[in-house]
């Protein structure tokens, strides 16, 4: 078993200013290759394109979010709540920091590419032939088994859970502030110390004290304000359609037995779709990107054209429309067709969703997913019962449809298309610079 440091160890960090560890067992983990993986995955995927600030890492997320998990357990341990299980302080602590874990590059369009799910690979890294999974094991025979059972959301422990993952956790009250600094917006600037210090440990899970509402609703306009302002921005949106596309088509060419010219170890596995764990952990950014940088030179010119506009930022223009009709858009694609372009590349749907907060219904079983305050009675009510602020920004899915296209290929032929057709995609003429993040 692993004991406490001798000397605290600290981290200087922009959006907490300290970041403390204080016991041999988080150091340790730390310090293994697995976790100093994440300082080459972008928290912010493609993000980095729009807000060229957005250049933070899944590792100093990680650290952010067992910080503040950190300091709710030390609250809740001076304030001696007896709701708390003492006992749990360092399994939640290894969750929190090892809950991105299994994060890969470009993390979402690379999962759904080839079918992957970064919480799976999370816990295969865990329970693992892995350096982290040996220095778990120190703490017990079960502790990587108990880590892992909390990453999945499935720990007897549901306070614990709720620390690592719920409407108001530590990861995204990390990734609120994080992004937001890193970004430049002033957005996701919420009052983080008068929401923990209003935290509290009741009856198996964690509630806010009723007079902490207001900064809760501010966090929560924040998250909202956060969705459609930096990471639905349709510029983010262009640049992770062609990262998705240059996916789907080196997925198509290995499975038509094209030969690529450069494909290093373990991308053949990932085409496969049967990585093992050691192989997953070489993917990170430098690799992908070294690939794209390569690929701009192969045979099939889709992909190279692909991978040019990703290295190069030459990213799809974008029309705006308020309603999505498929009889409208199936008239596209044979348009697009008719005149020499590929419909499957050439043109692409985006609609972003987003549920900022999701209210409890009466017909729900339990409030296990909402926000609950406690008042002075020790009564508990959902959030969204007593907030007009709240119940404004819930259970609507805002946002209109998207269609992205390159506009360098529907210049030569928009002659060609139906006018009705043409109108639409002239549209965008006129639009100020798709460089610009406004």
């Amino acid at each position: 078993m692993l004991h406490p440091l001798t000397e605290e160890k600290v981290f200087k960090d922009p959006v907490h200013n300290y970041v403390h560890v204080q016991d041999q067992l988080i150091w340790s983990l730390i310090n293994t290759s697995e976790f100093q993986r994440l300082r080459r995955i972008r928290q912010l995927g493609t993000t980095y394109l729009t807000f060229h600030g957005a250049e933070h890492s899944r590792f100093s997320h990680s650290l952010g979010v067992y910080e503040i998990t950190r300091r709710i357990i030390s609250q809740f341990e001076r304030s001696l709540y007896t709701d708390w299980p003492k006992e749990e302080r360092l399994v939640t602590l290894c969750a929190a920091l090892l809950h991105d874990l299994g994060h890969g590059p470009f993390s979402h369009s690379i999962e759904e590419a080839f079918d992957m799910d970064h919480e799976e690979w999370t816990c295969r890294i865990i329970l693992g032939d892995t350096e982290v999974h040996r220095i778990l094991l120190e703490e017990g025979a079960d502790f990587p088994d108990k880590v892992a059972s909390v990453i999945r959301k499935d720990y007897d422990k549901a306070i614990v859970v709720n620390l690592v993952s719920s409407p108001l956790d530590a990861d995204r009250m990390d990734y609120l502030l994080r992004d937001a600094y890193f970004t430049g917006v002033n957005y996701g600037t919420i009052d983080i110390d008068r929401i923990l210090r209003m935290l509290r440990p009741f009856q198996g899970r964690v509630v806010v004290k009723d007079s902490g509402m207001h900064a809760v609703e501010d966090y929560l306009m924040s998250r909202y304000q956060m969705y459609w302002q930096v990471y639905f921005h349709p510029v983010t949106r262009s640049s992770e359609i062609i990262l998705r596309q240059i996916f789907r088509r080196v997925k198509e060419l290995h499975e038509y037995g094209f030969e690529l010219k450069f494909l290093p170890e373990p991308l053949p596995s990932l085409f496969r779709l049967e990585m093992t764990t050691e192989e997953y952990l070489q993917l990170d950014e430098a690799l992908i990107q070294t690939a794209f940088m390569q690929w701009r030179k192969e045979d099939d010119e889709l992909l190279a054209d692909l991978c040019t506009r990703f290295i190069n930022r030459l990213l799809y223009q974008y029309v705006e429309i308020e309603m999505l009709d498929m009889e409208n858009i199936d008239e596209i694609r044979y348009s697009f067709r008719d005149v020499g372009l590929d419909p499957n590349y050439d043109l692409e749907i985006d609609f972003p969703t987003d549920l900022p907060y999701d209210v409890f219904r009466p017909e729900d079983e339990s409030k296990e997913t909402q926000i609950l305050l406690l008042d002075k009675q020790d009564q508990l009510l959902e959030i969204s019962e007593v907030s007009d602020i709240v119940r404004s920004i819930s259970g609507i899915h805002r946002g209109k449809y998207h269609l992205y296209y390159p506009a360098n290929k529907i210049a030569p032929v928009i002659d060609r298309l139906p006018r009705h057709i043409a109108v639409l995609f002239q549209r965008t003429e006129l639009k100020e610079d798709f460089n610009d993040v406004v």
